[in-house]
């Protein structure tokens, strides 16, 4: 397990904060398909909090992206970063996030994290954000459509509905089970939406959420648990 000092210049402030936002926006590159489905390395990247200790917890697990069997993991302890606000969330999240996708001891391919690339409201939710720092191809699967609206999908498992700002489409609404409630997919970096949904699927073989969240979930809350209290 890595622990992780927050980093020097990191913002402190709301308005610096959006100012970083908008200075990285401009990094996402949106023109590339991404790796194919089910070909090499997926890793998932998921966070707990303990909010009385001021402490977060990371987790980066790379699933081999065919048969969906753990190739690597890694944990990272830290600081919470910034304060809680809504369309802010990665700056609680990344410099954690970063040390326990630096910790891994092989490439992780597609990141997945348990939330928003371009479905945000400054178009620049956790996924893009880690995917212009690390250069990653990265994509968010969220549990649900944060501000945005979108029409049920059918009841069928694969099917999608438009995630809309308006008029413009920032993600999908996906079925990854038969008349279940969907998940929310959108583009973070270096990949495209159908790409992103095509993978989400792949990693959907049994239940609603990608394998990769699952695992990085149940990964980081034993961190936390490990976690000797400050």
């Amino acid at each position: 397990m890595t622990t992780v000092r927050i980093p020097e210049d990191w913002p402190a402030t709301e308005e610096q904060a959006r100012a970083v936002q908008d200075a990285l926006r401009a990094g996402v590159i949106l023109g590339e398909p991404g790796p194919p489905p089910r070909t090499g390395h997926v890793t998932g990247v998921d966070v707990a909090y303990d909010d009385e200790r001021d402490v977060v917890a990371a987790a980066a697990v790379v699933l081999d992206a065919s048969s969906l069997e753990v190739v690597a993991e890694a944990t990272a302890v830290g600081r919470v970063s910034f304060p809680y606000v809504p369309g802010l969330l990665a700056f609680r999240e990344i410099p954690t996030v970063l040390a326990a996708l630096d910790a891994l001891p092989c490439p992780p391919g597609l990141v997945v994290c348990d939330g928003y690339g371009l479905a945000h409201p400054r178009r620049f939710g956790l996924a893009s954000h880690l995917g212009v720092l690390t250069g990653l191809p990265t994509i968010g699967v969220a549990k649900n459509p944060f501000t945005f609206t979108h029409d049920d999908p059918d009841t069928p498992r694969g099917s999608t509905s438009a995630l809309l700002a308006g008029s413009e489409e920032v993600g999908r609404a996906l079925r990854t089970r038969d008349g279940v409630k969907p998940v929310f997919v959108s583009v973070g970096h270096r990949t495209t939406l159908d790409n992103a949904c095509a993978h989400t699927l792949a990693l959907t073989p049994d239940h609603r959420l990608p394998e990769t969240t699952r695992r990085a979930d149940a990964l980081c809350r034993k961190a936390l648990r490990e976690t000797a209290p400050a």
